[in-house]
């Protein structure tokens, strides 16, 4: 009999390419995603894959909806992607940061426990939870200390994962990604933010693009690669938790100027400095050390940052294209 896995937040970025390599794998995929009044499915449409999903509405903040898919599905396995996930909103909405991020994990943990406790469960925890860094490069062992509403309300997340783990004896692995980013990044990012407006420079659609701190390095990789991992980390005999990364650090100067370079534009002529643009408390440096996931789970990454650029870009150029 096929596997069953329930996606929550699969209508994002890393749910539609978590589909897809489910599905490909022989997965009854379920989707559990609020219902919104606007579509929202559309990267499952570009992966080819929402006619293969079955979709349930519900809230990850109403854990009555939550109970009910998992006594009624029983999955194999949860991967919990539901977030409130851009980083800079987080201030502006710091409590339903806290109720997706935090409350949300806890619901689908709770749910698990008492529907279906033999279900392995996946908590996308993040880079931001390690914040002003206390270690030049981050690993599971570096201590935390997030520096917004998100990352707190992520720390919750991740360690109400460990201690289901440890209280309940649940299968629950967390997932400490560093940035990841593809076609299918949502346009508030500031990967895709710089990506689309190359494309709209080079066809003539805009002027100038205005960035906040570009001095801020990240750790970037690709989603479509960091999605394997976490799939191998709930086909692990025990649960732990992994952080997955490329070990690479980027300032977002630089990634800028490779995604000009890449369109054959100069990105000094184009990006302007909007102070407003910069954030209250900001995290200036995250660099991971996948090593416990490339020795245990035997996973790295596969596609370098100027690939994962390019096709953001020209995803981009086709999308104002077509406007």
């Amino acid at each position: 009999m096929n596997k069953c896995a329930v996606i929550t937040g699969i209508t994002g970025q890393d749910g539609a390419y978590l589909s897809r390599l489910l599905l490909d794998k022989g997965y009854r995929v379920i989707g559990f995603t609020p219902r919104r009044g606007s579509d929202t499915t559309w990267r499952l449409r570009e992966m080819r894959v929402a006619d293969r999903v079955e979709m349930i509405y519900g809230d990850v903040t109403d854990l009555s909806s939550v109970l009910h898919v998992m006594r009624s599905q029983q999955p194999d396995e949860v991967y919990n992607l539901a977030a409130q996930s851009f980083v800079g909103a987080s201030w502006n909405q710091p409590v339903h940061t806290a109720d997706v991020n935090a409350i949300g994990t806890v619901n689908v943990l709770e749910a698990i426990r008492q529907s279906c406790p033999k279900a392995r469960f996946y908590q996308a925890s993040t880079s931001e939870m390690f914040g002003n860094v206390q270690s030049p490069k981050q690993s599971e062992s570096t201590p935390f200390y997030p520096r917004s509403p998100y990352g707190v309300a992520k720390l919750y997340g991740h360690w109400i994962t460990v201690n289901y783990r440890e209280s309940f004896g649940l299968h629950a692995s967390s997932g400490i990604l560093f940035n990841h980013e593809s076609p299918l990044r949502g346009i508030e990012f500031v990967t895709r933010k710089i990506t689309d407006a190359v494309a709209r420079i080079k066809l003539g659609r805009q002027r100038t693009l205005k960035l906040g701190n570009m001095d801020a390095r990240r750790d970037w990789g690709f989603a479509g690669d960091y999605v394997q991992a976490m799939w191998l980390m709930l086909q692990q005999p025990k649960p732990d938790d992994y952080v997955i990364a490329t070990g690479n650090s980027t300032s977002v100067k630089e990634f800028c100027s490779v995604a000009f370079q890449i369109a054959g534009l100069e990105s000094d002529a184009h990006v302007e400095i909007d102070k407003s643009l910069m954030r209250p408390a900001e995290v200036d440096m995250l660099l991971g050390d996948p090593t416990k996931a490339k020795s245990l789970l035997g996973w790295e990454p596969s596609t370098p940052l100027r690939q994962t650029i390019e096709m953001m870009i020209d995803a981009d150029l086709q999308r104002v294209r077509n406007e």
